[in-house]
């Protein structure tokens, strides 16, 4: 809703623009991404955006996990979610940009009392660029939220881009880590197996098919760890069947264990507990 946000703020201040998001299959928590166009002439290109003019990351250990500044333009922008100023953050080898920083998770939880952080990042973004204004963006975001979530969440969240917008620091990041881009298999039509699924197997060093999941690790995902209190699970195993992923595991005495190379923080299982057994807690943990 964020780039939807974005592209009506343009069109109000004159601009042509488009907003599309792309992700996979993957549930809460899984790296997503979404692409915004913003030209004075008609956009016909449908495409990705794979030279952006400006980045914007909603949480900076993408930096640790994805090339995120990946095509960026010389002299594109970077728009960050951290409480770091900019020349503290490393943003990749070879890189080096003018970034707005705030601590939008902060400002989020202040404003809208969940760590839902987009809005809060279109005004990290307004302060380095000037083809929309803040003002602008606010009007666009009050009234898009407001139509889907209602009136009180759409001033919130227009709450939260302002604050975000003020508190903004603006400097230069730049990168010395070399960061590696996982192996993918990405086949031709013609390289496709024939039939409707694939068989368990390594091409070009990828696992592909039944088992495959195995290798990512999407406990790095998470922003938030469950706590599991034993001695309080009545071990009614709502959580081991209800967890979308499998990453609880059911020991012989039926209590659980989790396993925190898969578990991505989505809270289900804390939801779903009678008793109050699990807590989540804020960050990545290992207990």
């Amino acid at each position: 809703m964020a780039a939807q946000a974005l592209a009506d703020a343009a069109v109000r201040a004159g601009h042509h623009a488009q907003a599309f998001p792309y992700f996979g299959a993957e549930r809460r928590g899984a790296p997503v991404q979404a692409f915004a166009r913003i030209d004075s002439r008609k956009i016909r290109v449908k495409s990705q955006v794979y030279e952006p003019d400006l980045v914007v990351v909603l949480d900076a250990s993408l930096f640790e996990l994805e090339p995120v500044t990946e095509g960026l333009k010389e002299g594109g922008r970077l728009a960050v979610n951290t409480p770091l100023r900019p020349e503290e953050l490393e943003i990749g080898e070879g890189t080096e940009a003018v970034t707005a920083t705030a601590d939008a998770t902060a400002i989020a939880l202040q404003t809208l009392k969940v760590p839902i952080v987009n809005t809060a990042m279109l005004g990290v973004l307004c302060r380095v660029q000037d083809l929309v204004p803040i003002e602008t963006v606010m009007e666009a975001v009050q009234e898009r939220f407001g139509e889907k979530l209602g009136a009180i969440a759409g001033r919130a969240n227009a709450s939260s881009a302002w604050k975000a917008y003020d508190g903004a620091v603006v400097g230069v990041a730049s990168g010395k880590r070399r960061i590696a881009r996982a192996k993918e298999w990405r086949p031709a039509w013609h390289e496709m197996p024939a039939g409707t699924s694939l068989p368990s197997a390594t091409i070009d060093g990828v696992e592909v098919g039944p088992g495959s999941a195995r290798t990512n690790l999407t406990g790095e995902w998470r922003w938030s760890t469950p706590f599991y209190k034993k001695d309080r699970c009545i071990r009614c195993l709502r959580c081991w069947w209800s967890c979308p992923d499998a990453a609880i595991d059911r020991l012989d005495d039926d209590y659980m264990r989790w396993n925190f190379d898969y578990c991505k923080g989505c809270g289900i299982c804390a939801d779903i507990c009678p008793v109050s057994a699990i807590d989540m807690i804020k960050g990545v943990h290992r207990w």
